[in-house]
């Protein structure tokens, strides 16, 4: 072993059986004349050995003679051996040891260095971890021991050669410093005393004495200055004149170069023709690689993909054949010949550029693919449909490590993701900006707030939204839907590209897809026709998170209050593949390009106010919206949310998650919520109606206006409303998954719309009454500040006089009669009837207090005249003249006309403005007035004849006169009436008065005949 270990570090070779040269070998025999010159090289200049080139060896370049030695990269050799026995003692070779570790010493010199002892960069450290990882304590002493007595044996033997050979140590360095000394100074300056040096004189084995460190003896001349000629300078041996060389070096260069210029064209002119034959050749021999490059550069500027393949699959069998010509070539220990040798170079020039155009053209064709995001649906174009998959055929067909099929799946899966939550972020606050400005606008004037709530009484209802509120709210109801159908709609919203990409991720998922797809070139494509299990983990679980965002923005939406942060507005779009690049780097409110959202960076939109108003609390209403436009959006917004769910609740992926749930959550706290807020709009509402009646007759019912009719198509709109944001039929009706999504609604919500519905009517039977009774102002200033000149009667043919409170009264309560005999009992079984649950109870007490009210307005009406009547009547029967002045009265007391009078007023106030209630009116009057005749004549203690016979007489006037509007309480106040004569008179007036009966008929004929023309509208109209 230590023979072959031996002969290894003389050698240096690493293996005692080396199967090659080693080729450090011939780098290690260079030398400097063998490497161009630098100089020249660069310039260009061939430059031919010197006979004298041996001298320009350097120093450092002669041959170690130390056997083992190592040469470095830099041409310098070490005296560090490539391998050596363990210093420990424990074995013959460190290396085969580091070797047997699996450390790369061979290959890394470095590394190797720093387990041998002999170099400089030695680690003890890292020498005892890895050589003798395993040794024990004793080992490891007994390896201390062998250093030990080591260093000690190669001490001795080194202090014996010193002594031993110490006179020749001495001469040679005497020797070569005398003679390097002469060659130095040989053409240099001599004269320049140099100080001497110490030397040391030999006395052993010669006579004479020997100067050291290149001292010659002293001469005469030392000390003068005696320059030298220029010759002698450049042949001098100093590092200046390049050590003796300079002055032949020049001339010698400028020969070569000049043979070269002269003899160099004539001399390779044969050389070079047979060579130019040869590349001839070989250029018509592969014409068809020439081409190449320049076919595929022009199939990729046309965009042929399929001829671009076929040339590409022709590049590289041309490949493949060069290679294999080398191959064989290498095999064999062949030599090439000239025109292999240009099939090879001009194949393998052609193969790089084809490679860089390829690579070139494959990063586009990712950029492309990876920017395909368009939503499919929303194109007509079939071809841009299946761009993606073209793309994606391309790169399976050129050949890619990247499964391109994966790569778009996750592009798209980003993209949906970015472009999800940079919509809703930036609706969101587009939306709290309008009802921001909404909200801090002057509120709408009564006029205006009326006028949209008879809209839906008006011939110009269709069902559409215009005219059911102001232009400002219905533009952020119209940004609301908008702004959520960009987000649920399967047709041109973001469900639908999040559908249409789990359907294709599905499809890749199956495999249908892959059916089509090419295999590339020698089937090296077929590995990605499959996904892995984990990536349809992945698309699974992304197609969730993407219904999950989408859940939880929406259900924000509705649930949460309003956002406080808007300074999204002011922050640039989030790129997508879509988005165009901005021509400059301003932010934003200017890169929206909605002027609406155009404001002033330092002057933002002012806070939301509070004003404790209902709707403050929902992000999704519009300040000062009324309940039309809200029933009539809010309809429309669940209904999308509804169907929204519906399709997603029916995805593979989401059937049996959780997210299911989260659905059915989303849809019911949409519903609450809109519902809540519809309601207290509906409230709201319900005080204004009172503004609806503008005091003009209704088209089709002359005794009433406008109010019952427009209450009734307003009340009746709202409960429709309310119904479809309840049930969302319309949805239910079309989606067959919505069976599990929309619940039927909770007992509590609809118990809050019932009551508001019945809430709703109290107030506006209030608004009613109060519309009869408030007394006017005369001042019209005042009037308009307050809001209440929308009570001013319209001009026009059926236009009543609004000013008078009596008439507002009597329409107020014709009004109320319609609304007790028809409007209300079918707004009460429209209710039932959508929301299918009786309303016994609170039907009951509709009807009581309609009837409580229209007494109490009657009475209101009616209480003046009474007063007045009594009066008349008391102050007629009292009086000192009501007694005649005859024996019989021929005719009835001037109190009587004036009643009477009075009732023909009554009589033409109620059947000119409310002809329903003339009977009603006259009845009750003429109760109250033969009521008045019974507490008058009570007041009378005694009756003669002639009292007796004209208390008879007024009576029985009035009693035939007002005959037509006589009730049973006034026909027994009227025998009442007899009754007390009676008592108040003797028997035999009483039997006087009986006699008298006969004339009496007579006179009363005779007054009523004279007053017909009177109290003509007190006779019943002859039926034809």
């Amino acid at each position: 072993m230590n023979g072959e270990h031996s002969i290894l570090n003389h050698y240096n070779l690493t293996s005692p059986y080396p199967t090659s040269w080693p080729a450090e070998k011939d780098e290690s025999d260079a030398s400097e004349d063998e490497k161009p010159n630098d100089d020249l090289s660069k310039a260009g200049i061939r430059r031919s050995r010197s006979r004298y080139s041996a001298l320009e060896r350097s120093e450092s370049d002669r041959r170690s003679l130390v056997p083992g030695s190592q040469k470095l990269r830099d041409g310098q050799e070490n005296l560090v051996q490539k391998d050596e026995p363990d210093p420990l003692g424990a074995a013959d070779s460190v290396i085969r040891i580091l070797r047997q570790r699996g450390l790369p010493v061979e290959e890394e010199s470095r590394l190797r260095n720093r387990f041998l002892l002999s170099s400089t960069t030695f680690s003890p450290n890292l020498y005892l971890s890895q050589v003798h990882s395993n040794a024990s304590t004793q080992h490891l002493v007994q390896g201390l021991q062998f250093l030990s007595r080591s260093i000690d044996q190669k001490s001795a033997s080194l202090k014996v050669l010193v002594e031993s050979n110490f006179e020749r140590f001495v001469r040679a360095k005497t020797t070569i410093d005398n003679v390097y000394a002469e060659m130095r100074n040989h053409g240099a300056d001599t004269g320049i005393e140099k100080p001497r040096t110490h030397t040391r004189v030999s006395s052993r084995g010669s006579g004479h004495f020997r100067n050291f460190s290149g001292q010659g003896p002293p001469t005469p001349t030392k000390g003068k200055h005696k320059p030298l000629p220029s010759d002698k300078k450049k042949n001098a041996l100093t590092k200046e004149s390049e050590y003796g060389v300079q002055g032949i070096k020049v001339p010698l260069i400028e020969v070569a170069v000049k043979a070269e210029e002269i003899w160099g064209p004539a001399l390779g002119g044969r050389e070079r023709e047979s060579s130019l034959k040869s590349v001839l050749e070989s250029v018509e021999k592969c014409q068809g690689i020439f081409r190449i490059s320049k076919t595929i550069s022009e199939r990729i500027k046309h965009k042929a993909f399929d001829g671009l393949v076929e040339e590409y699959s022709r590049a590289r069998n041309y490949a493949e054949e060069a290679r294999q010509i080398a191959d064989n070539a290498s095999r064999h220990q062949s030599q090439l010949t000239d025109s292999q040798v240009h099939q090879i170079v001009i194949t393998g020039r052609m193969w790089s550029e084809v490679e860089d155009r390829i690579e070139a053209f494959k990063r586009e064709i990712w950029r492309k693919l990876t920017s395909a995001q368009t939503n499919p649906g929303l194109l007509k174009d079939r071809s841009i449909q299946n761009e993606h998959m073209n793309l994606i055929s391309v790169l399976l067909e050129l050949g890619t490590e990247d499964n391109p099929i994966w790569v778009w799946l996750l592009s798209r899966y980003d993209y949906l993701k970015n472009k999800i939550n940079a919509t809703f972020e930036r609706a969101r606050v587009e939306i709290e900006v309008l009802r921001r400005r909404l909200a801090n606008a002057d509120s709408p004037s009564t006029e205006v707030v009326a006028a949209h709530l008879k809209y839906p009484a008006s011939k110009d209802a269709d069902g559409k939204s215009k005219g059911l509120d102001t232009t400002a709210v219905l533009e952020l109801w119209d940004l609301i839907y908008d702004s959520l159908n960009n987000l649920l709609s399967t047709n041109n919203g973001i469900l639908g590209e999040v559908i249409d990409f789990w359907d294709q991720a599905q499809s890749f998922i199956d495999g249908k897809v892959q059916k089509t797809l090419p295999i590339g070139i020698d089937g090296r494509s077929r590995k990605h026709h499959r996904l892995s299990t984990d990536g349809v983990r992945d698309l699974q679980s992304g197609t969730l998170e993407l219904i999950g965002i989408l859940q939880e923005d929406v259900f924000s939406f509705f649930a949460d209050p309003p956002v406080e942060d808007i300074s999204a507005l002011c922050s640039p779009l989030t790129p997508t593949p879509n988005t165009p690049t901005p021509t400059s780097a301003t932010l934003s409110p200017y890169a929206h390009q909605d002027s609406r959202f155009r404001f002033d960076e330092s002057n933002p939109p002012p806070n939301f106010p509070r004003r404790g108003e209902a709707w403050e609390e929902f992000a999704f209403w519009p300040p000062y919206a009324n309940s039309l436009s809200g029933v009539h959006y809010l309809e429309k917004l669940l209904t999308l949310l509804g169907s929204a769910a519906s399709e997603m609740i029916v995805m593979r992926p989401v059937a049996s998650g959780s997210i299911s749930e989260k659905l059915r959550t989303m849809v019911n706290g949409a519903r609450e919520r809109t519902a809540r807020a519809a309601c207290a709009a509906w409230g709201r509402d319900a005080e204004m109606c009172k503004f609806l009646e503008d005091w003009s007759r209704a088209n089709d019912q002359n005794e009433l206006t406008h109010m019952p009719s427009r209450f009734e198509a307003l009340e009746s709109t709202v409960i429709l409303g309310m119904q479809k944001i309840l049930y969302i039929p319309e949805a239910a009706s079309t989606k067959a998954g919505l069976a599990g999504i929309v619940s039927p609604p909770p007992s509590k919500l609809v118990q809050i719309v019932r009551s508001q519905f019945v809430t709703s009517l109290y107030k506006v039977l209030s608004g009613m009454v109060e519309n009869a009774e408030r007394s006017r102002l005369r001042n019209s200033e005042e009037s308009a500040k307050s809001g209440e000149d929308s009570m001013i009667s319209k001009t026009g043919s059926r236009s009543l006089d609004g000013e008078s409170k009596n008439i507002r009264k009597l329409l107020t309560l014709s009004n109320l009669a319609a609304l007790q005999g028809s409007v209300v009992p079918n707004l009460i079984s429209q209710f039932e009837t959508n929301f299918s649950i009786l309303l016994t109870d609170e039907s009951k007490t509709v009807k009581d207090a309609l009837s409580q009210i229209s007494d109490r307005l009657f009475q209101s009406y009616t209480k003046p005249t009474e007063i007045e009547l009594s009066s008349i009547v008391h102050a007629g029967i009292a009086s000192p003249n009501w007694l005649p002045t005859t024996s019989r009265p021929s005719t009835v007391q001037p109190y009587v006309y004036e009643a009477l009078l009075l009732l023909v007023y009554v009589h033409t106030e109620v059947s000119t403005n409310a002809p329903l209630l003339t009977n009603r009116v006259l009845s009750h009057l003429l109760e109250h007035m033969s009521l008045a005749f019974l507490d008058a004549f009570k007041q009378r203690p005694h009756y003669p004849l002639a009292g007796l016979m004209q208390a008879t007489l007024d009576v029985e006037f009035v009693a035939q006169t007002m005959s037509q509007y006589t009730t049973k309480l006034a026909g027994d106040t009227q025998s009442e009436i007899y009754i007390q004569l009676d008592q108040g008179t003797t028997q035999d007036a009483s039997k006087r008065l009986q006699a008298e009966l006969p004339e009496m008929r007579q006179v009363l004929k005779r007054l009523r005949e004279g007053t017909r023309s009177e109290f003509l509208c007190f006779r019943r109209e002859k039926r034809l």
